[in-house]
């Protein structure tokens, strides 16, 4: 497991423990106490670690195409939870050589459980509301990512969400899978969103003493709870999944993946496309969240 000591990490290597009879190593270059050190830019290195492991689950974006693809070349399964657009597609295109492994896309809250809840709506067009609650603690690469992502807001719309949230207006985000805007649990911040979709504002957070000064702020600063909501909706059908901690959804949902690689057809896939929808949620909400699914019939 790469990056296992980070916040996602760190759940699925909880998860994990309780679950896998095998050996379980968990790496990176900034290893902790029974660790293994591990850059990931070293070639030979991680040729030779990939050779002796019957998958990789990586919790880092460091040369993750790199990776997946010594992964799949080595006939090992691979499960990446990057959100970067970029980066997923890099590893889809590595399907011509995934031969008889299986690498995992998709593998998380966002994109992950949006496209399992977007698939139990059939309609034509699905719309994924995101919330998130602002009191959880990140580290500096998951904030790093959403600054990137906030330069890219798009336009807003209402979404109604689980209790206690209720409606909310939410910004198209860049998230992959289905169009998906994003907000927070605090009003207030959510509403500091619209002000980042500024070009002036944009432009500012790009200039590298201000970003890391951002950064530093966000790091220390907690406003809110740790609760996540995450609903998907056609009009005629509302499914949502709602709880604490959206670091522990998505290192729940990397684990209950890798329970399943050995039933999983070869290639490169995205979560929807390897589980039952409704069984895989079913199962996540078991571990203490609240799924609800709601369908209207037509008036």
């Amino acid at each position: 497991m790469l990056g296992g000591y980070g916040a996602v990490g760190r759940e699925a290597v909880s998860a994990l423990r309780d679950w896998y009879d095998g050996e379980l190593i968990v790496a990176g270059r900034n290893p902790g106490k029974g660790e293994l050190r591990l850059d990931v830019g070293d070639l030979t290195a991680l040729q030779d670690v990939v050779s002796e492991v019957d998958a990789v689950l990586n919790c880092v974006e460091l040369n993750n195409s790199l990776v997946a693809e010594v992964c799949l070349r080595h006939g090992v399964h691979y499960l990446d939870v990057t959100a970067t657009p970029e980066v997923l597609r890099g590893i889809e295109a590595l399907d011509p050589i995934a031969g008889e492994s299986t690498a995992v896309l998709s593998v998380g809250l966002a994109p992950g459980v949006t496209n399992l809840l977007a698939a139990l709506c059939t309609g034509p067009e699905v719309r994924v509301g995101v919330l998130l609650g602002a009191g959880e603690r990140h580290g500096r690469a998951a904030i790093e990512w959403t600054l990137d992502g906030l330069a890219q807001l798009g336009d807003a719309w209402p979404m109604r969400f689980p209790a206690p949230y209720g409606l909310r207006t939410v910004r198209r985000f860049p998230f992959p899978g289905p169009e998906t805007g994003l907000c927070l649990d605090s009003r207030p911040l959510t509403a500091l969103l619209g002000t980042a979709a500024r070009p002036s504002v944009r432009s500012v957070l790009q200039k590298p003493r201000i970003r890391s000064a951002a950064i530093a702020a966000l790091s220390r600063t907690h406003v809110g709870s740790d609760g996540f909501a995450v609903v998907a909706t056609d009009g005629r059908c509302t499914a949502s999944l709602a709880g604490r901690r959206q670091s522990r959804a998505t290192g729940l949902v990397a684990a209950l993946l890798i329970r399943r690689l050995s039933g999983f057809p070869p290639g490169v896939r995205h979560v929807e496309q390897l589980v039952d929808p409704a069984q895989f949620l079913d199962e996540l909400a078991s571990h203490g969240f609240r799924l609800e699914v709601d369908q209207y019939a037509p008036g």
